[in-house]
């Protein structure tokens, strides 16, 4: 039943979507246009971005090195330490290093097949609900949303996770068409497997996947919550595998957990990455802009935490940092979303329609609450989560609206859509208003235009006619966020951590001031890095070549060591994780590597990455080094060989 039949019996007609032994015959060559235009889009100057986010790449050739880098996600070869997140979407992009030989461009191409994939799974779940025109139009808003355009590009987990959660809603979907066992714990696995890529965050969907399953399955209520109880037993299973295998294995056989407190993955899953998020807690970011001179840290902005997303509350989705990323058509989906549920509102329990909007809208009012609100580290790419979900509901709402053209009410809801996507993309575009100036203005006027047409008489015109008001509902709708797009395409995205689609980009890099006093600089230290950590030096890079140690070098901070990595091969120690802050290693096992000669240099941080005040054992290391080795200077960076200690 579709959302204009339910206004009541006089106002819209009620046609069932087609399925695939009716579906007219444009549908296969427009998937395919469309599939084939978004792996252009992804693939299209692919090694462009360089390693992109250099932390994650070095862990990716790490598993191209070893195996037991590979299975726990090791920043290095010789396992000291793991990143702060669990390995899967490691595991791919290494996989693809091993059999097409490592490269930026192979460790991103695992990334960009993701989101062609991801494209062509939203269609799939939309269509059977709604039709192939509503699968069309919601793949194509996910493919020109500019984050997802980015992250489909970047090597963050964050690509894997969407992919799997657009498959656990397939799945959901089948499971709610027949009350499928099978569908369900398979909805499970696929969640539970995305657990594995960005932990608790997988979980974000879930009230909406089961809210819909609760409602609209054809069973009776206990036999619904059975299901929902074992699918997530399913889910618990697909994901704790790998917290059990992490927990029993013996601790001093694997790397430490990057980013825990105590080398527990559990701990890391609650604490870094779970309820410190959400409500503020370890606020390892950048507390400032430019490094002081020495390379000293720098003293704190207030509030930093809020640095990448701005403050948090009900408009931070559409705010400076995150808007342009992902809000492009999030107030047409609301008012979409809206609609669709008054319009049900009367239909059968089971109606398939209702069920997608519910799926879509509890994903997409879920996860933006949580972004909105979340009192920890956020950064904007983080809303390519949402992306889906606000296609999904966009192509559900248009399409079901558009059934119902004959009848005011219907027109009315379309207009509004239309209006204001080209309004709130006006004022997308008016923050970057020295790039493309004359485009918010060809948007706003044109959606007004197909608006006031959609209002007045869309349902009077001719095929042609009409024709022309879709495709320029169309274009103008999706006009400001594909031309994000493009230029997220055309322009390298090589920023580390703080990785921004569009050309907003420039400006999002200088953090806000907070809303608290700043904290004190830091003491200089050895300078030559800038805040990516590159170590970008010939001489100091065919040093570490030089030396086959089990770590060529030892360095605080995974920037640094992320970086000689991938521009030497060699496998580099980065104490106390990605901040310099993890109890890892301890003074005395930085000690029995060095007795052992496992580690080769220690090389002097510069401290203009990130760092927290307190330092965990990287300020004992450091301490005991400078006082038991000699220095040298390597084109301008202390270095200490640690088989040269004092007085040999």
């Amino acid at each position: 039943m579709t959302i204009s039949a339910d206004v009541q019996p006089h106002t819209a007609p009620a046609s069932p979507p087609p399925r695939d032994d009716a579906q007219p015959r444009w549908v296969r060559p427009a998937l395919f246009v469309l599939l084939a235009a978004t792996a252009v889009l992804y693939l299209w100057g692919l090694g462009s971005s360089g390693w992109a986010n250099d932390y994650y790449a070095a862990a990716a050739q790490a598993g191209t090195q070893d195996w037991k880098a590979w299975l726990f996600g090791s920043l290095d070869a010789g396992n000291a330490i793991t990143v702060d997140k669990p390995p899967a979407s490691l595991w791919l992009m290494a996989l693809s290093g091993r059999i097409f030989g490592f490269s930026a461009f192979t460790m991103l191409l695992p990334q960009a097949l993701m989101g062609v994939a991801a494209v062509g799974v939203l269609y799939a779940t939309v269509r059977r609900s709604s039709g192939p025109a509503a699968g069309l139009i919601a793949g194509a808003a996910l493919a020109l949303t500019p984050v997802a355009t980015l992250m489909f590009r970047f090597n963050n987990p964050d690509a894997l996770l969407v992919l799997l959660l657009v498959v656990a809603a397939y799945c959901m979907v089948r499971a709610i068409e027949t009350a499928s066992t099978r569908w369900m714990v398979l909805t499970g696995c696929v969640i539970g497997f995305a657990f594995l890529a960005k932990l608790l965050q997988a979980f974000l969907v879930v009230p909406g996947l089961a809210l819909a399953f609760l409602v609209a399955a054809p069973v009776g209520i206990p036999k619904r919550l059975g299901k929902l109880v074992i699918g997530g037993i399913a889910m618990v299973v697909a994901g704790g595998w790998y917290l059990a295998l992490v927990h029993f294995w013996p601790a001093d056989s694997r790397p430490y957990i990057g980013g825990s407190s105590d080398n527990s993955l559990l701990q890391l899953t609650l604490g870094y990455n779970g309820l410190d998020r959400v409500l503020g807690g370890g606020e390892d970011v950048p507390h400032g802009g430019t490094p002081p001179p020495g390379g000293g840290p720098e003293g704190g902005f207030g509030g930093a935490h809020h640095f990448f997303g701005g403050n948090p509350g009900i408009g931070r989705l559409f705010g400076e940092s995150m808007g342009t990323q992902a809000s492009w058509l999030l107030p047409a989906a609301l008012i979409g979303l809206l609609a669709g549920l008054w319009f049900t509102r009367r239909t059968v329990r089971t109606a398939g329609v209702r069920a997608a909007l519910l799926l879509w809208g509890g994903w997409l009012i879920v996860t933006g609450a949580v972004f909105s609100f979340m009192d920890g580290i956020i950064h904007p790419y983080y809303t390519v989560a949402l992306a889906p979900a606000i296609a999904a509901l966009v192509g559900i709402s248009v399409r079901e609206l558009w059934r119902g053209r004959e009848f005011l009410t219907p027109r009315i809801v379309l207009a509004t859509m239309s209006a204001g996507t080209g309004v709130w993309a006006f004022i997308l575009l008016a923050r970057t208003p020295d790039w493309w100036p004359a485009l918010r203005w060809i948007v706003l006027v044109g959606s007004i235009v197909v608006a006031a047409v959609i209002a007045v008489g869309v349902h009077r015109l001719g095929r042609r006619a009409t024709t022309a008001v879709i495709a320029g509902a169309v274009l103008f709708g999706g006009l400001g966020s594909a031309a994000f797009s493009i230029d997220t395409v055309a322009n390298s995205q090589s920023s580390g951590p703080m990785a921004v689609a569009g050309p907003s980009r420039v400006t999002q890099m200088v953090p806000p001031p907070g809303d608290g006093p700043g904290g004190p600089g830091g003491p200089g230290g050895a300078g030559g890095r800038n805040w990516s950590g590159n170590l970008d030096d010939p001489v100091l890079e065919n040093l570490v070549k030089g030396v086959d140690n089990r770590w060529a070098a030892a360095t605080i901070g995974s920037m640094e060591a992320s970086s000689l990595e991938l521009k030497t091969g060699a496998s580099v120690m980065a104490i106390g994780g990605f901040t310099g802050s993890d109890n890892s290693p301890t003074l005395e096992q930085f000690q029995g590597y060095v007795a052992n000669h496992e580690v080769r240099y220690f090389i002097a941080r510069g401290h203009d990455g990130p760092v927290r005040r307190e330092s965990g054992s990287a300020n004992d290391i450091a301490t005991w080094v400078t006082q038991n080795f000699r220095p040298i200077d390597v084109a301008g960076t202390t270095v200490y060989d640690l088989d040269a200690p004092i007085g040999n």
